[in-house]
């Protein structure tokens, strides 16, 4: 694949990511609103979503397909890079390259052929991906458009052995994780969980739980505006309730209660406190600043 890059892409510095097992970091922006499907099969269909002054607009090619909630582990891989090259005070850059092999690792795939073409798919669905966001832009009526991934290629030798990839990410996601350090580390068992909704629902909880000692609630309408989901609520509402039943999001204790006019809210604090009675929790109303009780 042939890059042509502007200007601007042509001046950037090459960081080459390191390898080793680095906390993994996810940007806060991206953890609190719906950028990406969560489901398996390809969508087509746009998010456009409005809360307040946030308003997303995510579409996607019928080539590729939205960019899932998977693919973004790419970008929780790239966030990690970053934040942790910049603790060690070494320069870093939003043009990144490294093997597929040290990608997948680091988010708990193999190195099968397999695993490489989903890497590569995945890549194709974030570059293909555009999204249109008013979150922190100065003004409620001004948008940044961008794609996930700028351009991608792989690399390789003069005599063509595969040397790796070099992907550009976006100006507004760099800036989210350098300079605003908007970022919190998750936990690695993430990466473990199966399920669009349980991986979302955890960013979220990660987000806005964080340790916080009376815990948080959501009402589960909230909950699925907020998850720019294509299913009904109904469906929704079921799956939720097994994954309060399972119990799989890492370093979480959930909960399905009744909260004001018995509509049904849930419920999260971190396993490490002791269990509250729902009495002690509030039902809040939607907030367009994290949604913090």
């Amino acid at each position: 694949m042939r890059m042509r890059r502007s200007v601007e892409d042509r001046q950037l510095e090459l960081f080459r990511a390191r390898p080793g097992n680095m906390p993994p970091r996810d940007a806060q922006d991206l953890m609190s609103w719906p950028f990406f499907s969560l489901a398996k099969t390809p969508r087509v269909r746009p998010i456009d979503f409005q809360m307040g002054d946030v308003a997303i607009l995510v579409e996607a090619t019928h080539e590729h397909g939205m960019a899932t909630i998977w693919d973004a582990d790419v970008l929780i891989w790239a966030a990690s890079q970053i934040v942790d090259a910049r603790d060690r005070r070494l320069r870093t850059s939003r043009l990144m390259a490294a093997t597929p092999y040290e990608i997948l690792a680091f988010i708990g795939r193999g190195d099968s052929a397999q695993n490489y073409e989903r890497l590569k798919a995945g890549l194709d669905r974030l570059q293909s991906t555009t999204v249109a966001t008013s979150i922190r832009q100065p003004t409620e009526r001004r948008r940044h458009r961008f794609s996930w991934i700028n351009e991608w290629k792989e690399r390789a030798d003069g005599v063509g052995r595969p040397r790796g990839i070099e992907l550009i990410l976006p100006d507004w996601f760099y800036a989210g994780v350098v300079e605003d350090a908007l970022i919190l580390t998750i936990d690695r068992e993430y990466f473990a969980l199966t399920g669009g909704l349980e991986r979302w629902l955890y960013r979220l909880v990660r987000k806005h739980g964080g340790r916080q000692q009376h815990g948080w609630i959501f009402d589960f309408r909230h909950l699925h505006l907020k998850s720019g989901s294509l299913s009904p609520y109904k469906r929704f509402a079921f799956e939720l309730r097994d994954i309060v039943r399972r119990q799989s999001l890492p370093g979480y204790q959930l909960a399905c209660i009744a909260g004001a006019g018995n509509k049904p809210c849930l419920s999260f604090q971190p396993v490490a406190l002791q269990p509250l009675s729902a009495r002690r929790l509030r039902v809040p109303q939607p907030r367009h600043d994290g949604d913090k009780l």
